[in-house]
């Protein structure tokens, strides 16, 4: 396999494990459901589950602060991708089209950010996305 396709297995991997994280996860569920439709057509539904349950696992590891745990996810599907790639290296345009849709809309990061906070007695907890201006007291 050449360079160019595994470098592209490999940020499809990274994109996709990412993705499972966010509320658009379904999209990135359809599309890699999709591309294995076209080559193993019997497995598209047991990778479709198994992005599910991917889902679940990343999720759990960013709760837990389990960088290696996430790590290890997105190398395993970096690995299917390649795998995939390999033995259809044509549905590398296909594969770029999804990675071109996972990415994030102008002015959207596609970061997921958890924010907590603790207020007693007195205090205020003033939390946003955005800008905040706070006037008076």
């Amino acid at each position: 396999m050449d360079l160019e396709l595994t470098a592209l297995a490999a940020s499809a991997g990274t994109a996709v494990v990412n993705e499972l994280a966010t509320t658009g996860w379904r999209r990135v569920q359809t599309a890699v459901g999709g591309l294995w439709r076209r080559v193993h057509p019997e497995r598209a539904e047991t990778v479709e589950a198994e992005l599910e349950e991917t889902r679940s696992d990343v999720l759990a590891a960013r709760q837990a602060g389990d960088v290696e745990g996430e790590q290890a996810l997105v190398v395993q599907w970096q690995s299917r991708l390649r795998r995939l790639l390999a033995a259809e290296p044509a549905l590398a345009v296909e594969l770029r089209r999804v990675l071109d849709e996972l990415e994030p809309a102008p002015g959207e990061s596609g970061t997921v950010i958890t924010m907590n906070a603790t207020a007693s007695g007195g205090s205020r907890v003033v939390q946003a996305g955005r800008d905040v201006h706070i006037t008076g007291d």
